[in-house]
């Protein structure tokens, strides 16, 4: 099969696109599209046979309802048989828009399209192409997430066409879609409103227009045998390729501790990603990081997660570490589809695990210069703390006192360094309580080879997440003034960083 691929403009072009998309739902083919979601695999709701085409597409059990995409409000009676009073008032607050709503069936939907239940979901989307393809489609579109099953739901046409090209007759690529969670699912077939799926529409908004909401237990629970009322209930959602799991606890022991895997990983040759904020983003030492979004904005977070979810898939990750970003509001949906995400493997993290460094070590190759530079500032800095300061050389084939130029600045900016000469690096040097700080990159990779029991290795650079140190060696006096200067600022950086971690 040969998906054709059309594009919305927002020009006269589009009417044409829509109905041709339209005429192939009513053929009983398969057409995804975008909505303010993600975007949807529509197939003709009211044809059990075009409804079976979309779980041979997805590799989507069959016991897994799917929810009937209308455009208009009379086209709700054909379907349900009864309307209870609280429905009316959520679709006049909230459609066209993120909520579905269950509801007892009619006989004129197949129970290949309910999953063999007597209770059918139904939405109106907030997306002006898909109710134009509805309307253009016969009026009742059964759509899924357009995804392969398991895999993370689609925010753009392009992974649309990752997952099913070939599989499907068309895809309407509408962009990137707004929202990027599913929406939320209240049921309201039975005498008190449960809401199934947590979504845009939150809790506390379904609350203030109906009263008193119940929410679903089973949310947050591995649980195979309940029985699916609501599409995505049941199986396992969202699944990156590599394994994930979530760390939950205070952000500063979430990072301390996720750092720690990352480590763990590197240590047996393996690369680990990690999901992180914008606000802890710089703290963390994996390869790959990538910001879902801002805690400050819990919008950016939802509409990221599924795209991430899937760019690791193509960074080849052999594990990936995320933040938990649960709060009363929009948290609640994101929780929910990450912990599905992970298959519920979570690890909760308290500050008892994190151990305060007592010594910070500073490594360079000769010793006479940027280390002792920074050895110096380092004890200024944290005069009266709680940690010894030490500096150390790789390449020292005997005691050589501090170079005359980086001396010289030195004691121009107050920091003296009496009688210190250059001393070669060895194992009771370091220890489970020290952190480790190299002026270069050659310098961390010998340590690693020699000392692999050392965990706490870093680059200057890397820990305090600042630019390339410049060396001042074969300068002039000015050279090492600015190198000394870049020192101050990258130590006070690693300072807030021991500090914020918990370490200091």
């Amino acid at each position: 099969m040969v998906t054709t691929i059309v594009t919305i403009r927002g020009d006269e072009s589009d009417e044409a696109k829509i109905t041709q998309a339209g005429e192939m739902l009513k053929e009983g083919k398969l057409v995804a599209f975008p909505t303010e979601t993600v975007y949807g695999l529509g197939a003709n709701a009211l044809d059990a046979e075009a409804a079976s085409k979309i779980y041979s597409a997805k590799g989507r059990p069959s016991d897994n309802p799917l929810i009937v995409h209308i455009a208009d409000w009379d086209a709700l009676g054909l379907i349900v048989s009864e309307i209870p009073t609280k429905a009316r008032m959520l679709a006049e607050k909230f459609w066209p828009g993120p909520l579905t709503m269950i509801f007892p069936k009619s006989e004129r939907v197949p129970y290949e399209i309910t999953g063999g239940l007597d209770t059918v979901a139904v939405r109106m989307p907030g997306n002006e192409t898909a109710l134009r393809l509805i309307r253009a489609g016969g009026g009742y579109i059964a759509a899924p997430s357009a995804n392969t099953s398991g895999r993370p739901s689609t925010t753009t046409a392009q992974h649309v066409k990752d997952d099913l090209d070939g599989k499907i007759d068309m895809i309407v690529d509408g962009g990137e879609v707004p929202i990027g969670l599913e929406s939320t699912i209240v049921d309201l077939s039975g005498e008190n409103p449960v809401i199934l799926r947590p979504g845009y529409i939150t809790q506390e908004m379904l609350e203030e227009v109906i009263g008193k909401v119940q929410m679903d237990e089973a949310l947050i629970k591995e649980d195979s045998n309940i029985v699916p009322k609501a599409p995505g209930m049941k199986y396992r959602h969202y699944a990156p390729k590599a394994d994930l799991l979530v760390v939950e606890g205070k952000q500063e022991d979430v990072v301390a501790k996720i750092n720690e895997l990352v480590r763990e990983k590197a240590d047996h040759g393996l690369t680990a990603g990690v999901i992180c904020t914008e606000e802890t983003e710089p703290y963390y030492e994996a390869e790959i990081v990538r910001v879902i979004g801002s805690r400050e904005d819990e919008a950016s977070i939802a509409r990221n997660l599924f795209a991430i979810l899937r760019e690791f898939d193509d960074l080849d990750a052999d594990g990936i570490y995320s933040e938990s970003f649960e709060s009363p509001g929009l948290g609640q949906a994101i929780m929910n589809r990450l912990l599905k995400a992970a298959g519920h493997q979570v690890l909760k993290v308290g500050r008892g695990g994190i151990s305060k460094y007592s010594r910070l070590l500073f490594v360079s190759s000769g010793n006479t210069s940027v280390g002792p530079m920074a050895e110096g500032i380092a004890r200024k800095k944290l005069e009266g703390r709680a940690v010894e300061i030490l500096s150390r050389g790789l390449v020292v084939l005997f005691p050589e006192p501090v170079n005359q130029k980086a001396e010289a600045v030195m004691i121009r900016n107050g920091i003296r360094l009496d009688g210190h000469m250059s001393r070669r690096l060895a194992r009771e040097d370091m220890g489970d309580g020290c952190l480790v700080l190299t002026i270069d990159k050659k310098q961390k990779e010998e340590i690693k080879k020699v000392y692999p029991e050392q965990s706490s290795v870093f680059t200057l650079e890397e820990y305090a997440r600042s630019q390339p140190l410049s060396s001042p060696y074969g300068g002039e006096l000015a050279d090492y003034g600015r190198c000394f200067e870049q020192l101050e600022q990258m130590i006070d950086k690693v300072i807030r960083r021991m500090e914020w971690e918990g370490r200091l």
